[in-house]
C-alpha cells in the first residue's frame, strides 16, 4: 500500500512562495504609505493656503505668526481651528529635520511663504524641500 501525502521537498516549495509573495506585498505597502504621506502634506499646505487667502481677504495682510496646531482666526471669524501638522515619519534623510510646515510672513504681511518637505515627487511638486507663496507651489 502506497501512503498518500505532501514530500518534505512540496512543502519548503510551498513555504518559500509564500514567504517571497509576503516579502512583496509589505514592499509595496511601504511604498503606498510613503506615497500618502506626501500626498498628505500638499493637500495640508493647500488647506494652509486656502484658509491665509481667505484670511487676507477680511483682514487686508496674512498674519505674522503661524504654527502646527494654532487657530487661524479673526474677529470672531474661525478661517482654521487648528493648522495640520506633518505626518511622520520623515521620509527621507533629507527631510528628518525639516518635517514640520514652517510659515513666515514677508513684506510686512502682504505676502508669506511656507516651507516643507516631500520624501519623494508628488502632484508635479518634486522631492525635497519645497516652498509655498501666495502664487502657487513652488
Amino acid at each position: 500500500m502506497k501512503k498518500k501525502g505532501f514530500t518534505l521537498i512540496e512543502l519548503l516549495v510551498v513555504i518559500a512562495i509564500i514567504g517571497l509573495l509576503s516579502t512583496l506585498s509589505v514592499v509595496a505597502l511601504n511604498s503606498a504609505r510613503q506615497k500618502s504621506r506626501d500626498a498628505k502634506r500638499v493637500a495640508d499646505v493647500k488647506q494652509i493656503q486656502t484658509a491665509l487667502e481667505l484670511y487676507y481677504n477680511d483682514n487686508n495682510g496674512y498674519p505674522s505668526a503661524l504654527a502646527e496646531g494654532d487657530e487661524l482666526s479673526a474677529s470672531s471669524i474661525i478661517y482654521m481651528n487648528a493648522v495640520p501638522s506633518a505626518p511622520i515619519p520623515a521620509d527621507t534623510t533629507a527631510c528628518a529635520s525639516k518635517n514640520t510646515y514652517i510659515y513666515t510672513q514677508t513684506v510686512s504681511g502682504a505676502s508669506y511663504t511656507i516651507d516643507y518637505c516631500l520624501g519623494a515627487n508628488t502632484g508635479g511638486v518634486s522631492a525635497g524641500v519645497n516652498e509655498a507663496t501666495p502664487a502657487g507651489i513652488n
